[in-house]
């Protein structure tokens, strides 16, 4: 078989496992409540009078539904994809995988296929879903083809960036935020091409079009329209470009996963697993008969010198009963994360991009005031999103996923490195160990924390933003900083399997980000009274309550994680009301209150748990 073996494996086991059918009963059970929840407020809300209404209905629940399952495809494809090579790499079995006689391309189709089984499935199970719009009406088979296309085409875009990456990359949290920052980056470029920053017309075609024609939010907008019968086989007159998205699409997976195949046994194993330190050149030098003597006595009188200057080799003064050896703060957890590179020098790559990333959402953000459109009224009216933070949005998000996604890898790594076990049989009190891995994550991304927060001060600075909400913003994005670190740490000691841990972990951000602006994207589609809406609501916002109990209490059930599961997706409902009524005071209030109890319910039970498989109780730590 021309994938191999890998994703032979996979195929077979993976029907085995009862989380396969969870996942996917979950997933259609949630659309078609997504769906039931959009008839009642249309019935509750409107009059439906004729089966144009009904049509409307039927064509707005297809752009809702569309666009969410593409966000959601994005991400698991993605993240399953980096996760499932980098979690190879951390166990150290992607060395045994290269010493079979599996042929690159085996190897790199199987893990990438394998990683996407699940997801493929997924939207195969949820086409009846979508099919179920068809009878409504607005909605063709051809809509619903074009939308599957582009979103399979996209998932095997995304999973075989997360896949090229994860092979290139050692540490698991460099692949994850280079993964997350590479995506953003793609999205961000087009949206600029689609605005018009270089020009309405680029080599004959107009801005939108090539804009649809690489963009993947773009493209399922434009294959949700009704198609036009003028349309070529490039789709390029009815300015559509569905066709170029696809061609783009599978022209970028299979660069990818040509570079992945030609350098996977290149790449791998990493230097740092290479028992030889020398460098290639020195080697050469060696063999073509350089005087090799004189480098040798030359690096034995260093390591003379190094063993010489080495702690133990110090001499104690003859007066002198103890010297301190070096210096090592009370809590060694947080010294290491710090004064260390726990996490590898590419981490500094990581830095650079975002700071990259940075200087194009402040260009943006400059552009977009200077024309006008950050302190239109009228805009910012028209649309949930206003103008001034439509540029920041994502660089916010990306901020928060970069932070969670190292939280969880802290633990994670330690777990796979089978560093965890000698941490357990340390000295360490929980509070070292927890509070200094939060330590750690706020040092090394402390760029991603006061980046965001330097953009919203500049906005407020232009006039795009008042001093009040400038301290709403601020106060807000450090609660959500904070939350979602803890949120990292929780998941990685909750969850033994790293795979489960980090999509836990960065799949609980995404869906409450998905979650509200789905909200808001149906509050605004079916306006209405909020008295018929609420119900309809309520329904919606328990399921949400009831998945997040089980992905942050069910291994570790606790009172406060069940009220805080509780009190969640209520709030964040108000706190979307308060936003839509122009009520900014009630949003901050109610999200700081929220989700610092949440924070706090995480943390109590990380430290007990830790405290526990440690066996240790609070009695004998006394």
């Amino acid at each position: 078989m021309f994938i191999g073996p890998v994703f032979s494996r996979e195929l077979v086991t993976t029907p085995r496992r009862p989380r396969f059918y969870i996942y996917r009963t979950v997933y259609i059970l949630a659309l078609f409540v997504l769906m039931c929840t959009a008839w009642l407020v249309l019935t509750g809300t409107q009059v439906i009078r004729n089966i144009g209404d009904m049509a409307r209905f039927g064509t707005i629940l297809f752009y809702v539904l569309a666009p969410l399952q593409l966000w959601l495809v994005v991400f698991f494809s993605s993240l399953l994809s980096a996760s499932a090579v980098a979690q190879e790499k951390d166990k150290k079995t992607l060395i045994l995988l290269l010493l079979t006689r599996l042929t690159n391309h085996e190897l790199v189709l199987g893990k990438l296929l394998a990683s996407l089984l699940n997801v493929l499935v997924l939207l195969l199970a949820a086409l009846p879903v979508f099919m179920l719009s068809i009878l409504f009406g607005g909605v063709s088979m051809a809509q619903v083809g074009r939308v599957y296309a582009v979103t399979v085409a996209t998932a095997l875009a995304a999973g075989s960036l997360g896949s090229t990456l994860s092979l290139w990359r050692e540490k698991t949290f460099q692949t994850l935020a280079l993964t997350a920052l590479v995506l953003v980056f793609w999205l961000a470029g087009w949206e600029a091409i689609h605005s018009g920053l270089l020009g309405s017309h680029i080599l004959g075609l107009s801005s939108e079009t090539w804009a649809v024609a690489g963009s993947p939010m773009r493209a399922i907008l434009a294959a949700a329209r009704p198609s036009l019968a003028a349309n070529t086989a490039l789709g390029l007159e009815g300015g559509s470009g569905v066709n170029l998205f696809l061609i783009f699409a599978v022209g970028t997976t299979a660069v990818l996963n040509l570079v992945a195949i030609w350098q996977v046994r290149v790449w791998n194993p990493s230097r740092e697993l290479r028992p030889d330190n020398r460098t290639e050149e020195s080697l050469q030098e060696s063999i073509w008969g350089v005087d090799y003597d004189l480098e040798q006595e030359e690096n034995n009188r260093v390591a003379e010198d190094a063993r010489t200057g080495h702690v133990d080799a110090r001499m104690r003064p003859a007066n002198s009963t103890a010297t301190a050896s070096r210096r090592v703060w009370d809590n060694p957890i947080l010294w290491r994360e710090i004064c260390t590179w726990a996490y590898g020098r590419k981490v500094l790559v990581i830095r650079f991009a975002y700071i990259l990333l940075l200087l194009l959402a402040a260009a943006a953000l400059s552009w977009s005031i200077n024309s006008g459109t950050a302190l239109s009224q009228s805009e910012s009216a028209r649309t949930v999103v206003p103008a001034a933070a439509k540029s920041l949005l994502p660089f916010y998000v990306v901020s928060l996923v970069i932070i969670n996604a190292l939280a969880v890898t802290s633990i994670t790594g330690e777990r796979d490195g089978q560093a965890l076990d000698l941490l357990l049989v340390s000295d360490l009190s929980p509070k070292e160990f927890v509070f200094g891995k939060l330590g750690g994550v706020f040092w090394v991304t402390k760029e991603m924390m006061l980046a965001p927060l330097l953009l919203s001060a500049y906005l407020c600075w232009a006039g795009g933003l008042s001093l009040e909400n400038l301290v709403y913003v601020m106060g807000g994005l450090l609660v959500m900083d904070v939350f979602v670190a803890v949120l990292g740490i929780h998941c990685g000691m909750t969850y033994a399997d790293s795979r489960s841990a980090i999509g836990v972990s960065i799949g609980t951000i995404l869906f409450l980000f998905l979650g509200v602006v789905t909200c808001i994207r149906m509050m605004i589609s079916f306006s209405g009274s909020f008295q018929m809406q609420l119900p309809p609501f309520l329904a919606f916002i328990g399921g949400g309550g009831i998945g997040l109990y089980v992905t942050l209490g069910s291994r570790n059930p606790s009172q406060a994680i069940g009220w805080a599961s509780l009190i969640v997706p209520f709030a964040t409902f108000y706190a979307i009301v308060s936003f839509l009524r122009d009520l900014p005071l009630a949003v901050f209030l109610v999200t700081v209150a929220t989700y610092s109890f949440t924070t706090a319910a995480m943390l109590i039970p990380a430290l007990f748990e830790f405290d526990f498989a440690m066996g240790r109780t609070t009695t004998a730590e006394e």
